[in-house]
């Protein structure tokens, strides 16, 4: 009883538009009106659509960066923290600190360090060390989705480096002690003793990664809207255009159950290896 308010708020936020979102992908529908049924057209569409295979790379250029980059500075702020005697809630909220804040605000601070015009590249010519003068980091083809990749980094690492932080409180200190012992250093245990530890904290974070790497949309939108000429497209930034500028809800649909469904495949993988080979425990 005390379960049915949840139930019904599930049903109504997250079932009830999951229906309708796989409905409306097999129309044709400017997101007024009535819609057109038109089968799988819209899925074949996207097949031969070369700008959402475009999207779709960046995503896994994307999914490439935060599989490493935010795991391997969390990995490592984690431990260096926990060598840390007094004041470790100081720096775990230090840690914390840019993913509370907004993603519209962290974007507006980063754009404007990362200006060509008035950011850190004017600065540091100013002081003699003009490597970065009028480098546009969002505004250069090639450089651009790394730029972005940068600024969602930073507000996502200190979060997994709290998570692992926690998993490591939680090692049985007996273990450290067994391998010390043995004659293994720091490295060894952390190898050795550490990462088998939190392994399913890892295995969380590393699924959290790929999933949120498929639909991230806020920084790039916020920063880039997917430009300049496609440089930073992702498939939900060219879900949102096709749905509210080319007012294609359709197909905008298609695209975002195309993905829910490679992110579902993804969530079954690793729900089979954890259970198969024990690493939800």
């Amino acid at each position: 009883m005390f379960l049915i308010p949840l139930a019904l708020v599930n049903v109504t936020v997250i079932v009830g538009p999951t229906i309708a979102t796989v409905a409306y992908s097999f129309t044709d529908w400017t997101g007024l009106g009535v819609p057109d049924f038109v089968g799988v057209s819209n899925y074949i569409e996207i097949i031969h659509d070369a700008s959402f295979w475009q999207a779709f790379i960046h995503n896994l250029e994307w999914m490439a960066v935060f599989l490493t980059v935010p795991i391997f500075m969390g990995l490592a702020g984690a431990y260096l923290l926990m060598s840390v005697r007094r004041g470790r809630s100081i720096y775990q909220a230090i840690y914390f600190i840019p993913y509370m804040i907004a993603s519209v605000v962290n974007a507006a601070i980063w754009q404007n360090i990362l200006s060509p015009n008035r950011g850190i590249g004017t600065a540091l010519a100013n002081a003699g060390v003009p490597w970065l003068k009028d480098v546009a980091f969002f505004g250069d083809r090639r450089l651009a989705l790394g730029a972005v990749a940068f600024v969602d980094n930073w507000h996502w690492w200190g979060f997994v480096a709290v998570l692992f932080f926690t998993a490591m409180q939680a090692v049985d200190p007996s273990l450290y002690e067994a391998a010390e012992l043995d004659g293994a250093g720091r490295w060894k245990q952390f190898l050795h003793v550490t990462i088998p530890s939190i392994r399913p904290t890892l295995m969380f974070v590393l699924l959290l990664s790929i999933v949120w790497s498929l639909l991230t949309f806020d920084y790039v939108y916020i920063i880039t809207q997917g430009g300049p000429s496609g440089a930073t497209e992702l498939v939900s930034t060219l879900l949102y255009r096709a749905a509210f500028s080319e007012f294609r809800a359709g197909y905008a649909a298609a695209l975002g159950v195309t993905m829910m469904a490679l992110s579902a495949v993804v969530i079954c993988g690793y729900q089979y290896l954890t259970r198969k080979r024990g690493w939800d425990v």
